[in-house]
């Protein structure tokens, strides 16, 4: 509530003020969250790291048919050691598609991030916004204030020549007190959403003032292109949607790999050095080496269950990505027509009623000053054109945000 008039200038405020490109490098590069949630890449990457690891070689060493006791003459026998190295071989290259698998998973948790950073964009637009709302809201009550002092001095100029009574003084004195808690109110939401957005930005808290801004409510228009060309930017640039495409190359990565795995390692054991200890006979001993194979008889899938399971999860995935697809035409077009609805409502208020209202309130001001109405009538024509003020100013921050929202619901920065 309260009277707001129009500035008579717009203002962006002070040049080394905080623009909206900064604060936007200031969320994406300070942000607690974001920090977070990017750990997860280099976590995906040790996941590559590990999935690219070779098999260890296992190494045993053995003794065989050594006696209960002693082997002699008249008991014969031969004491047996050996050291054997086992090495698995993957025959079926399923450490190459565990690596392909983990990295299809990487660029996933990439393009999640993305869309991390892109929703914590969106929500520094809002916060933005409100406070160069707030900013202008002040702007307007001071404006509101200049005006109702003008009308104070000429009413005061008709009650010093008897045209008009001290009463209709205290109306317009009334009017200004109410303007000025409006200023007080303006600067406290002002404060608050600075407070707000210093939040955000990982800021320290503004203390001596609020943050000092660098930018405008008002919307270039034609920044923003047309319906067909959002659409088109959105099924290239979102990183949600991009996600789920990777996650269908994922998921059949993981399919691939779930069919490798159905045949286990083929294990080689081989053994550098063996001895037969010979002594019980009074013989030499003798040094010997070996080699042997070992692997599965796949006389049954093993992973037949595993096998199904990335199936369905390919399926699965695929459905997501469909309804995520329709999910992101819906937000393009219904951003689209809030921009539309926004625009239109702006330029009614600019071109058509606020001009209408302005006239009423300067003739009605006119009528006043020449004794042809009071100033209660005059008053009652500023508070409809107040009114009016306050829908513009809501119109142009809802302008503002609604193009903003094009942004974000195409993936890519389009509007400034």
């Amino acid at each position: 509530g309260g009277p707001l008039e129009l500035p008579k200038a717009d203002e962006e405020g002070p040049p080394d003020g905080l623009t909206l490109d900064t604060a936007i490098d200031l969320v994406t590069s300070q942000s607690l969250s974001l920090q977070a949630k990017f750990r997860e890449i280099p976590k995906a990457t040790a996941d590559v790291l590990t999935a690219g690891l070779r098999g260890n070689p296992l190494v045993f060493g053995s003794v065989d048919n050594a006696p209960y006791g002693e082997y002699s003459q008249e008991r014969p026998g031969e004491v047996g050691y050996g050291i054997t190295v086992i090495q698995p071989f993957d025959i079926n290259r399923k450490r190459v598609y565990r690596v392909i698998a983990a990295e299809r998973a990487r660029e996933v948790v990439h393009a999640q991030y993305q869309d991390a950073v892109r929703t914590e964009i969106d929500a520094v637009y809002a916060l933005y916004v409100d406070a160069l709302a707030a900013r202008e809201t002040i702007r307007y009550v001071e404006a509101s204030i200049a005006g109702l002092q003008e009308v104070l001095a000429t009413v005061d100029r008709l009650v010093a020549n008897a045209e008009l009574t001290s009463l209709e003084q205290d109306r317009v004195l009334v009017q200004l007190d109410a303007a000025a808690l409006t200023r007080e109110q303006a600067q406290a939401a002002h404060d608050k959403a600075c407070e707000r957005l210093a939040m955000a930005l990982a800021l320290p808290p503004p203390v001596a003032a609020p943050l000092a801004l660098r930018g405008s409510i008002r919307t270039e228009l034609s920044q923003v292109p047309s319906l067909d060309q959002v659409l088109d930017l959105a099924a290239m640039n979102r990183p949600d949607l991009r996600s789920f495409q990777l996650g269908m190359s994922r998921a059949a990565a993981e399919v691939d790999l779930a069919v490798k795995e159905r045949y286990p390692d083929v294990f080689v054991l081989y053994t550098p050095w063996g001895l037969t200890d010979n002594s019980a006979l009074g013989e030499r001993n003798a040094e010997s080496w070996g080699i042997s194979g070992m692997a599965s008889v796949p006389l049954f899938n093993r992973n037949q269950g595993n096998i199904r399971r990335a199936q369905l999860s390919r399926q699965q995935t695929g459905l997501e990505l469909a309804q995520l697809q329709r999910q992101v035409e819906g937000e393009v077009r219904q951003a689209f027509r809030d921009f539309e609805l926004a625009v239109e409502k702006s330029r009614r208020l600019d071109t058509v009623i606020l001009p209408r209202v302005r006239s009423i309130r300067d003739k009605t001001f006119q009528q006043m000053q020449g004794g042809r109405v009071d100033v209660l009538a005059y008053l009652q024509t500023q508070r409809e054109y107040a009114d009016i003020v306050r829908q513009f100013r809501d119109s142009l921050i809802d302008l503002r945000l609604a193009a903003l929202r094009i942004n974000t619901v195409a993936g890519v920065r389009i509007v400034y």
